[in-house]
């Protein structure tokens, strides 16, 4: 009987791999694009390269890359993840298939990821960032930074950093009624409450009231190294990042 039932899941399972996107016309293609942009590109960029979401535009899916597979993601949503199903009527979500598949398949990264890997370690990032446990918290943890970032837009974060600021790295400057400076990373604010990160790594939690003064700057902490990293030494950088992804994942 388990013989028969394991069969019967197998069978079911090649079936859904065979099922094959029905709208792959040019028309499909750019109807797709239009639902991704209104709907997808928030999270994933307008062209599908990163941002809250991963990257689409490189052809690697860690949730299941088969038609079938993107259909029911884009469709259901990815439980324990912060996408959510887009509901819509089938022939619509082919479509945005459609759209995926007509971008690059690889993101191409023409450095040496080794060679990268000494220059990150030369210029002192792991200061700030962290990979795999290992290095700062004051900026984003890189270590499946690939998985979710294009090539071009790690090319900006290096040398113009202030291009996309996220919330979590907006930078603090207060000062308590004792006239005591304090700055640091803004973490979360509400009406009367502000909690930050220091650059030391030390959390806060203050009260507004107890402020005597309180900015906010939108800008990036990170210096830029647009005339320190150039060249081939850039794209080594950006090589090396770029490989920062989880093991596996299918294309």
């Amino acid at each position: 009987m388990r013989t028969v039932l394991i069969l019967t899941f197998a069978s079911a399972l090649a079936a859904q791999e065979e099922v094959r996107n029905p709208a792959t016309s040019a028309a499909d293609v750019e109807a797709g694009a239009k639902t991704f942009r209104s709907h997808c590109a928030e999270c994933h960029g307008i062209k599908g390269d990163g941002g809250r979401g991963p990257n689409l535009a490189s052809g690697t899916y860690y949730h299941g890359s088969s038609d079938a597979e993107l259909l029911r993601n884009i469709s259901d949503g990815i439980p324990g993840t912060e996408m959510p199903g887009l509901f819509y009527s089938p022939d619509r979500v082919w479509q945005v298939v459609s759209f995926l598949r007509s971008l690059n398949q690889r993101d191409a990264v023409k450095g040496d990821a080794a060679k990268g890997a000494a220059i990150f370690k030369a210029k002192g990032c792991a200061q700030c960032h962290r990979i795999a446990g290992s290095g700062g918290r004051l900026g984003p943890d890189l270590s499946q930074i690939g998985r979710s970032r294009s090539s071009e837009h790690l090319r900006f974060a290096i040398t113009d950093p202030n291009s996309d600021v996220r919330q979590r790295y907006w930078f603090i400057t207060a000062m308590d009624k004792q006239s005591r400076k304090l700055e640091g990373f803004l973490m979360n604010e509400d009406t009367y409450t502000v909690q930050f990160m220091d650059m030391s790594e030390r959390l806060h939690s203050l009260t507004k009231a107890d402020l005597g003064q309180y900015k906010v700057d939108k800008v990036s902490k990170m210096p830029s190294f647009k005339a320190s990293i150039t060249g081939n030494d850039l794209e080594d950088l950006v090589a090396y990042l770029v490989s920062l992804r989880p093991a596996g994942g299918s294309r």
